[in-house]
């Protein structure tokens, strides 16, 4: 998948994600201000999530549940992490073992802890409204 889309579209691209993704772990690549939490509450929202998705910036996990209380969602953004045994000491892995989607921002900062099959989602600046969107599997 790869396409350009207005900041308006993102819930048709978060559901296009869903859609296509072959693996439930979703690392997001971009630069800062381009979208990443942007989308992953869009794609919280298209998951049935009762809570609005927002930066876990400083507790680096946020969990999202459905309408029963159970678990379909995790979010991290490791932007602060100073290295991968920071993402141990939240227990990371235990994460990995789940079913639920994992959404991770910053994932560049713990690469040797992804799974083979993570799929990689490139967001780019084209425009102020505008942005592009690539997913790759890693």
């Amino acid at each position: 998948m790869k396409r350009s889309f207005q900041l308006d579209q993102i819930n048709e691209v978060a559901k296009e994600v869903l859609q296509i993704a072959p693996s439930k772990v979703l690392c997001l690549y971009g630069d800062m201000g381009v979208g990443k939490t942007t989308l992953v509450k869009a794609l919280v929202k298209e998951l049935g999530a009762i809570d609005l998705a927002s930066s876990p910036t400083f507790g680096l996990v946020n969990e999202y549940s459905d309408q029963n209380n159970n678990p379909i969602a995790y979010h991290f953004d490791f932007y602060r992490l100073n290295d991968e045994i920071e993402a141990f000491d939240i227990g990371f892995e235990d994460y990995l073992g789940t079913d639920e989607w994992l959404f991770i921002e910053w994932p560049e900062k713990i690469s040797s802890l992804l799974p083979e099959n993570a799929v990689s989602l490139f967001l780019h600046f084209v425009e102020e409204n505008t942005r592009s969107i690539e997913l790759n599997i890693t």
